[in-house]
């Protein structure tokens, strides 16, 4: 026991995933036939990752239910109830995602409950909370990719709006986002635009397109608002630009996402790693469900900088990125500035190779695997120390110590 251990994955195959970003790095026909939007590698019920064993596959989540204490560490398994609890991905945008926000720990106990009382299945559509899991996440770009996240401050929504709306709309819809304190006025203002009538969030949605045409050169925000009306016509979301912090991520830059915090990934591709959950709380840019009065219950409407997460050595080939996360950790090894020890943080932990060939050896015991781009493995707990050679980039997802 202890063995390092090759994944087999599922692609999820969502509309607006990439036809060549996730096929490219694992090396299959490109472009491929369907979107390919994320690979997911965990133990999460809707897609668990299966272990690569002698005998045959087993689900991750089997493998770890049979020595929870070796495969995650006796406190994560003691703190997380035997099971993992972070769910490790590689995101391809296309096209936008929703906007949206997952809830805090105690808000999703109680929505889970609520609606458990209520007799809502959980396989159905209009289901909020599908656990009672929080869903904080950390994004890491593997190419440029560009996101909403957190909402601007007041000062910097209302010289946006100024430019998209006449002085008449001005004044019908900003009152309490110029006059009351910024949380408040903000979710006034927010559920205000939601809960526009059709004909007349036709006619905001019309005058703040024409005037954002005309002004691509003036901001960033604009050329979003443009675009994402060609996907979205007739969509509230299509505001959300000028709404929430705009932000780019060049590759190795990571971003990280609290619970309540609405955001919207625009187009980019990325790792993905967040608490193991799958409430999502949406409020626009999509045809799934929406619950806009949920929404604004469970979001935080303090204005906010984007939490940039900054990296920091802690080897000479192995950069982390501290997250304020109990479930997950990030860090990324560097592989061909020379053979590279990874350090065992006594805890389960999955590596991703997202280029080059990477031979991983087993401290203790000796044993090799090889990793080319696009593989991965489970790191059970009670592995130890590992050498990495090979010209290569490894990603490591892990519960934290």
């Amino acid at each position: 026991m202890g063995n390092i251990k090759l994944l087999e994955n599922t692609v999820q195959t969502y509309a607006w995933g990439s036809r060549t970003a996730i096929a490219d790095l694992l090396g299959k026909p490109s472009p491929s036939a369907r979107p390919w939007a994320e690979l997911w590698m965990g133990a999460h019920p809707s897609a668990p990752s299966k272990v690569q064993e002698k005998e045959g596959g087993v689900t991750l989540i089997d493998f770890i239910a049979r020595h929870p204490e070796q495969t995650l560490g006796p406190d994560a398994a003691r703190m997380f109830g035997n099971q993992l609890p972070f769910l490790f991905k590689v995101l391809a945008a296309e096209t936008p995602l929703s906007i949206q926000a997952h809830p805090d720990k105690v808000q999703a106990e109680q929505g889970f409950e609520r609606e458990n009382q209520a007799g809502i299945p959980l396989n159905t559509p209009h289901r909020n909370y599908r656990d009672a899991n929080h869903k904080p996440e950390c994004l890491c770009a593997l190419a440029p990719f560009t996101a909403l996240c957190g909402f601007r401050p007041v000062s910097d929504i209302l010289e946006l709006f100024f430019l998209l709306l006449p002085e008449n709309e001005i004044v019908r819809l900003t009152p309490d986002l110029a006059n009351r304190s910024a949380p408040e006025g903000l979710r006034l203002f927010f559920t205000q635009l939601l809960e526009l009538p059709a004909d007349r969030k036709a006619a905001v949605l019309g005058c703040a397109v024409n005037h954002a045409e005309n002004l691509l050169d003036r901001d960033p925000a604009f050329q979003w608002i443009v675009r994402l009306n060609r996907i979205y016509p007739g969509d509230i979301g299509v505001l959300a630009p000028a709404l929430l912090n705009l932000v780019t991520l060049e590759p190795g830059q990571a971003l990280f996402l609290p619970a309540k915090t609405l955001h919207a990934y625009l187009h980019g591709t990325g790792l993905e790693v967040m608490a193991s959950s799958d409430n999502v709380l949406r409020g626009g840019l999509t045809a799934k469900h929406v619950d806009s009065a949920e929404l604004v219950r469970i979001l935080s409407f303090e204005p906010m900088t984007p939490q940039g997460v900054i990296p920091v050595a802690v080897s000479d080939c192995e950069v982390l990125y501290p997250v304020p996360s109990r479930e997950f950790g990030l860090s990324v090894i560097d592989a061909g500035k020379g053979p590279c020890l990874a350090e065992s943080h006594g805890s389960a932990e999955i590596i991703l190779c997202v280029g080059g060939t990477a031979v991983v050896t087993e401290e203790r015991t000796g044993d090799v695997i090889t990793l080319q781009s696009g593989a991965s493995a489970f790191v059970p707990a009670c592995t130890g120390r590992y050498k990495i050679t090979g010209d290569s980039r490894i990603f490591r997802a892990f519960i934290p110590a």
